[in-house]
């Protein structure tokens, strides 16, 4: 679901906050990457991307999931969406516009599984350094952009969701 080239990219994505909750402590896997064409922007962001054409939300959250950082789920052990968002931002000198939906998945569901460099795009190949647990004090302290921005807030209410998804609306990223 793309543009032409010059104008703006509009399409659909999926994200899993993937957490882990071992020795008393809750993690984030969090990917640190950069922009391509702006090589001082660094950013944590969750794991996730566009949807392929026919693809639901939760296909697409597991798929790039397991694309991303070797962790498979199964659409059925992801909760939520826990949010909604369009992302307005720019990436690579090109404008998106991302309607996303975003999701909790457990790391003691993820079975765990070779990634080959060959399931990365040309552009993740490129743009991402590096794949992390975080912990929520790492995040509110980190130095560069996180996105979403709420993970530098509390993660209480998703870590024990309600069964709400919470609309962040349109977020100029």
């Amino acid at each position: 679901m793309g543009a032409a080239s010059g104008d703006r990219i509009h399409r659909r994505g999926a994200r899993v906050l993937l957490v882990s909750r071992a020795a008393g402590e809750t993690r984030l896997l969090m990917v640190r990457g950069h922009d391509p064409h702006d090589v001082e922007r660094y950013f944590w962001f969750t794991p996730g991307g566009g949807l392929e054409d026919g693809e639901t939300m939760r296909a697409a959250a597991v798929r790039e999931l397991a694309e991303e950082t070797g962790l498979v789920l199964e659409t059925d052990e992801l909760v939520g969406p826990v949010w909604r968002r369009t992302a307005i931002f720019d990436f690579a000198s090109k404008p998106y516009t991302q309607f996303e939906e975003i999701y909790v998945g457990r790391l003691e569901d993820a079975e765990r599984r070779d990634r080959t460099a060959a399931e990365w795009t040309a552009i993740e190949l490129e743009t991402i350094d590096e794949v992390a647990w975080l912990t929520e004090q790492d995040l509110r302290e980190s130095p560069i952009e996180v996105f979403p921005a709420q993970l530098r807030e509390t993660w209480a209410w998703f870590l024990d969701w309600d069964g709400v998804t919470r609309d962040l609306g349109e977020v100029d990223e």
